[in-house]
């Protein structure tokens, strides 16, 4: 049997939604080529850029010279899209015994859905919601951007060199360690980024806590 392979000590958790604890691609796929076709664009390049930001990024970072305004737009019409369709939304393999381990420690969503979103995914997944969410309407700026996890950090009353992200994507990658805090990557579009660890998915990851009620992770 594979020893056990000590990823980190943390005491607070922030955990993106979309590719760390649900796998939404289908529905993201769906929504965002047709998004790209409408616009005259090439739809896989269009999926490079979209994981991990909010909509209107997204669509900043594709159509530079639109207003801003236009873009909020369209991004309230696919979120309602994307809230509709729950077709292929699946937890993460390992999702639910992991959010049982951590039931007792401290931990928060921090995801560029909005809360209608994050609270259709994490349900249809068969996923239970954190108490501390920072979502798409409680942040100024998207990932990558750092401030949803510090607004994080901060609700829980943790320093961001305290905390560990878990994340998937290269924009909250970059959002984690802008914030100063260690990032665990989930998921095969993580490795490519240079997080502190890195796990295919959540099955093989052990949560414990020490005496003082620091969590540890260890990979299996």
């Amino acid at each position: 049997m594979a020893t056990a392979e000590t990823i980190g000590s943390f005491k607070a958790l922030l955990l993106d939604m979309d590719g760390t604890l649900v796998n939404s691609d289908a529905v993201v796929e769906r929504v965002w080529r047709g998004w790209a076709v409408d616009h005259g664009l090439d739809p896989d390049a269009t999926l490079k850029v979209v994981h991990g930001r909010q909509g209107y990024a997204t669509m900043a970072v594709l159509l530079p010279d639109r207003p801003m305004a236009q873009n909020h737009a369209e991004n309230r019409l696919l979120l309602a899209q994307e809230t509709a369709d729950l077709d292929g939304v699946v937890p993460i393999p390992g999702a639910p015994a992991f959010m049982d381990a951590i039931a007792d420690l401290p931990h928060a969503l921090v995801t560029s859905a909005d809360e209608g979103l994050a609270r259709a995914r994490m349900n249809a997944a068969g996923l239970r919601i954190p108490e501390v969410r920072v979502t798409a309407e409680s942040v100024g700026a998207s990932k990558p951007d750092p401030e949803g996890f510090l607004k994080g950090a901060a609700e829980l009353g943790f320093d961001p060199a305290d905390c560990v992200v878990f994340e998937d994507s290269e924009a909250g990658i970059t959002a984690a360690r802008a914030a100063g805090m260690r990032v665990v990557g989930v998921g095969p579009r993580a490795a490519a980024f240079a997080p502190d660890a890195h796990v295919q998915d959540l099955t093989r990851l052990r949560v414990t806590a020490d005496a003082t009620g620091t969590a540890v992770f260890a990979s299996a």
